[in-house]
């Protein structure tokens, strides 16, 4: 049966299909860093980018039906996912964000079909993915230019 999820997004379904992936992430509390598995919709494009090999931190992804985590006014975390597993930081606003985009492309469900799982992407941790980092912005980040740069030569 298909049911809108949500009153904001009647074009969204629960048959509606999204790639939802496991990724490593990084906490800082106290000075240290500590690692968290997080659960969060892979929108299409960037899906496609994951099948190039670029280093991510997506240990699996599973393409799976948005009924099998919002049931009702509940979201459900799906027996593929480990117990320690959180959402990401606006799952439901962004699972409808990535499922328009596989509303809109086709052969990105093909990539990994309902109900399947892919595990073999470019898992890297080298690079953390810090999730409550602060983006301090100092004067020396601006970038120098000439005095020339803007002048017609």
């Amino acid at each position: 049966m298909n049911t809108a999820l949500f009153p904001n997004a009647p074009d969204v379904q629960a048959s509606d299909y999204c790639v939802f992936g496991l990724a490593t992430c990084f906490i800082r509390e106290d000075g240290e860093v500590k690692e968290v598995q997080v659960v969060e919709p892979i929108p299409s494009a960037a899906l496609q980018a994951l099948f190039k090999g670029i280093p991510t931190s997506y240990q699996y992804a599973c393409g799976k039906p948005l009924g099998e985590f919002f049931e009702a006014e509940n979201l459900q975390m799906p027996p593929e996912f480990p117990p320690p597993a959180q959402f990401c930081e606006n799952f439901a606003a962004r699972t409808v964000a990535a499922a328009r985009t596989y509303q809109r492309s086709q052969q990105a469900q093909t990539l990994i079909p309902v109900g399947t799982q892919k595990a073999d992407f470019n898992f890297s941790t080298e690079r953390k993915r810090v999730l409550n980092a602060d983006n301090i912005v100092s004067t020396e980040d601006n970038v120098k230019q000439h005095s020339y740069t803007h002048q017609v030569l």
